[in-house]
């Protein structure tokens, strides 16, 4: 495979990303709507293109990090998108963006001779910086095969199926879990302060027994009990995947209690906190509620 690849889309996710893979000798062309982001990467070593058609005339392959379903179908499809390139012939979302939009931009791409290679990834702004990610990958097998080393780059690569979609559908069945976890956890915690627990030592006990989580794990120690509220992930990023979870589900006619219960859940805290807030600032909602602080003592 050619060391030369595209790469569209520069942000907290996309840049530690494309910076692995310049570290690992591969030549990047990047494209990103924000000056500062290109230059970003420029430093690095990446090559500035001015559209994603323009990336899409320079390499073969293509690797998008992208924020909303609508965004990555403009990137892909768009006047000035990835189906305008000349010389393209692989495009890698590593975005969330669900299973239908997946579909829909793998079918208009094949016409025109591009593979679409459905590759979301899991595990925060620190495994794109560590290169701990969950990569779920869905793409014929022999192009896995020969992709598989460059993801690698990114963590742990995970063949989910051949059809378009399935990684999505794996990807949004994980982030329902760490919705679901991280609202559960902000619950039970704040239940156990103003009973007059310590936040911390509850932390500690639930990492040693049978309710450690991702949020008790990870998410609590490092960006909620210090009160730093930088995790790198925002509510309506969250509330966006439980909506794309929520449509799909509804779709294939599977009931969604506890799903349902905590999109709602999400909705108030992106209503509330703000859309753009970190989404562990969801412990702040629950706390003017309950009238108290969760913190380190």
């Amino acid at each position: 495979m050619d060391k030369h690849v595209g790469f569209i889309g520069l942000g907290n996710m996309g840049l530690p990303m494309a910076s692995r893979l310049i570290d690992a000798g591969y030549i990047l062309t990047v494209y990103d709507p924000r000056p500062e982001a290109i230059e970003a990467a420029s430093a690095k070593g990446a090559r500035a293109a001015a559209s994603p058609a323009e990336v899409a005339s320079a390499v073969e392959v293509v690797l998008l990090s992208l924020p909303t379903p609508a965004v990555v179908r403009d990137v892909a499809l768009g006047p000035q998108g990835i189906s305008a390139g000349t010389k393209v012939k692989t495009l890698i979302d590593l975005s969330t963006t669900g299973a239908r939009t997946a579909r829909e931009i793998a079918s208009v791409l094949a016409a025109q001779g591009i593979t679409a290679v459905d590759a979301p990834v899991s595990g925060g702004v620190a495994g794109a910086i560590r290169g701990t990610l969950a990569v779920m990958v869905a793409c014929p097998r022999r192009l896995f095969a020969d992709l598989e080393p460059m993801l690698q780059q990114f963590g742990k690569v995970f063949f989910i199926g051949e059809r378009p979609g399935m990684g999505q559908t794996m990807k949004l069945a994980n982030n329902l879990l760490s919705a679901t976890a991280l609202a559960a956890t902000t619950e039970a915690i704040v239940f156990g302060v103003k009973a007059g627990l310590d936040a911390g030592v509850m932390v500690d006990v639930i990492n040693a027994g049978s309710g450690r989580n991702s949020a008790t794990q990870e998410k609590f120690p490092r960006a909620i009990l210090p009160r730093t509220f930088d995790y790198g992930f925002t509510t309506r990023l969250m509330y966006k995947d439980l909506e794309l979870c929520r449509e799909e589900a509804a779709e294939a006619s599977v009931p969604m209690r506890v799903a349902d219960a905590v999109r709602q859940l999400w909705f108030e805290v992106q209503e509330e906190i703000g859309p753009d807030a970190d989404f562990t600032t969801i412990v702040q909602m629950i706390e003017r509620r309950a009238g108290v602080e969760v913190k380190r003592s």
